[in-house]
């Protein structure tokens, strides 16, 4: 009877760990095609903007010339596929 209850308290850990590197493969992702679309984009790319991403939640960081660009920013993040919330924790500073 005691193995039973061990072995199904390992199944339920195993199980949760594979949900916890599944969401981190996933946040991998996300920063990844974000980092892509700010690349990409004509306004943004020069810029070098910082991504992190944490259950969906992405935080941009980094200079950027202005408000309107800071807004762009947020945008195009916002567009990825995967991203459930965007953070602007940029800093403008005009050229």
């Amino acid at each position: 009877m005691i193995l039973k209850g061990e072995v199904l308290l390992l199944v339920l850990l195993l199980s949760g760990c594979s949900a916890a590197t599944r969401d981190t493969d996933d946040d991998l992702s996300t920063t990844t095609q974000v980092k892509i679309a700010l690349l990409g984009d004509a306004a943004l790319g020069p810029q070098r903007l910082e991504v992190k991403t944490f259950q969906g939640g992405v935080t941009l960081s980094g200079t950027i010339r202005s408000e309107a660009d800071a807004q762009h920013a947020v945008a195009v993040a916002r567009k990825v596929q995967g991203v459930r919330r965007v953070t602007s924790e940029l800093k403008i500073q005009p050229q």
